[in-house]
């Protein structure tokens, strides 16, 4: 399917009712779809679908000197192709800094015959991730033809029915699993957590519940309650969805400011009441090997604890839901840092919530980055949406994962504040590269300079 920059996620997918075919890339929220080409977006259906990047095979785009360029060819849209250099894949990802994208022509999927979701528990992030590359190691794919139900509209159409059912491991440690809980009010227990789903025919899909069953108890694992129904489904990923406002919850009179990547980019969802920002949150984007997973997580969770950023140090635990709900912004909890992430194909983050107003716990924050393997990002001001206490730069926050084979970004992109960590992921030849390519297309510097080089 082509599409052009107004169109969103939700609305092609709506536009696709009663075909059997979805677009399943799912970075939570509903964002143009030229803008996820555009980001390289990835989500939590990741693991079996890809990111943004194998499921674009097409880009119009006018360049920075008002050419047009069709990355493979005007009206082309094969699934492989070997002709010349792949330049869909080096726009894909560009961040705006290559040229305009004015349409995409997007892969489809069928939609599985039978969906599943669970959420399951454990006694330590280290029980969790492993029981994460345990499913996902006992995958066994086969198709074949049939019908399948379209769940919203109650109409029969043709899909190929996949018989291997994929799981999308979503992880939450026991301050996330317990902020999400309360946010959501569903009141999931506070300890590491999974949140499960496998796509696949309805024969597949009952052998592989009872693989993952099997494999969860293995590692410790609480039993398993399936939600097979649209609205349990739905609601179950709602509340994964809503994870960055469940951790600015934690510290009550935190203004809903989001930046990451350095972008000073500010998304006031849950009040348009703008009051005085104590509060920030800070989200790191690392993504390793799965290999490496359980290791860097496990050193991660650790690191926290050790560095009192978990968000547990004292203060008044109420105040849940609407981090607004105070008519006097105040922050009534230590430095809240919860950790979540798609760690099916290696990607997690910590969610730093801390008093922007206050040295000592940006310093913290800084710290613990360093540690892990994400540049801190200076100040522009309060009303740029970024700290007001400088995080100085370099950090080697994104260390950690970068020694195990990673990288600093698995979805969130370059922007301002990673820039700097990709000479040390890259090397030089491959930043010169990246630059040589830049000063091919753009001599003059004019699409969204300062970004990525």
């Amino acid at each position: 399917v082509t599409v052009e920059p107004g169109v969103t996620r939700k609305a092609l997918n709506k536009h696709l009712r009663g075909t059997g075919l979805w677009f399943p890339v799912d970075p939570g929220a509903d964002a143009s779809l030229c803008g996820m080409a555009a980001t390289g977006a990835s989500g939590t259906n990741a693991v079996r679908y890809g990111t943004m990047r194998p499921n674009v095979l097409n880009l119009r785009v006018v360049l920075p000197d008002g050419r047009l360029l069709h990355t493979a060819g005007p009206g082309r849209q094969p699934r492989k192709r070997a002709a010349g250099y792949d330049l869909t894949s080096l726009f894909v990802g560009s961040e705006g800094t290559l040229g305009f994208l004015t349409q995409a022509t997007l892969r489809l999927h069928p939609l599985p015959e039978a969906t599943a979701v669970t959420v399951t528990s454990f006694p330590s992030v280290g029980a969790a991730v492993a029981c994460t590359v345990h499913v996902l190691q006992a995958a066994v794919p086969v198709a074949r033809i049939g019908e399948c139900p379209w769940p919203e509209l109650g109409i029969q159409v043709p899909v190929v029915k996949l018989n291997t059912a994929s799981s999308h491991p979503e992880f939450l440690d026991e301050v996330m699993a317990d902020a999400c809980g309360r946010f959501s009010g569903m009141g999931l227990p506070a300890a590491a957590t999974l949140l499960l789903e496998l796509h696949g025919s309805r024969r597949s899909l009952a052998e592989q519940q009872q693989q993952t069953e099997e494999i969860v108890q293995q590692n410790g694992g609480s039993s398993l309650a399936w939600a097979e129904g649209l609205e349990e489904r739905e609601q179950l990923w709602s509340m994964r969805h809503n994870a960055w406002y469940a951790a600015l919850a934690l510290r009550p009179g935190c203004q809903v400011r989001h930046e990451d990547g350095g972008d000073g980019i500010t998304h006031g969802a849950v009040s348009a009441t703008a009051l005085p920002s104590l509060g920030q949150g800070y989200s790191t984007d690392v993504c390793v090997p799965i290999s490496r997973l359980p290791d860097v997580v496990v050193e991660t969770k650790q690191d926290l604890q050790a560095s009192g950023l978990t968000g547990q140090q004292g203060g008044d635990r109420g105040g849940w839901g609407s981090p607004l709900s105070n008519a006097t912004p105040h922050l009534t909890r230590d430095i809240a840092g919860p950790m979540v992430g798609h760690v099916g194909d290696g990607n997690f983050h910590c969610i730093l919530v801390f008093n922007s107003h206050d040295p000592e716990e940006a310093q913290r924050v800084h710290a613990f980055t360093q540690r892990l393997g994400r540049w801190g990002q200076g100040t522009l001001g309060a009303g740029a949406g970024w700290t007001d206490v400088p995080i100085p730069c370099p950090s080697l926050s994104h260390r950690r994962a970068l020694a195990a084979g990673g990288t600093c970004t698995g979805e969130h992109g370059v922007g301002l504040g990673k820039r700097a960590l990709l000479q040390e992921e890259l090397g030089q030849e491959g930043l010169d590269t990246l630059r040589s390519i830049k000063a091919a297309l753009d001599p003059h510097n004019l699409m969204n300079p300062g970004k990525v080089l």
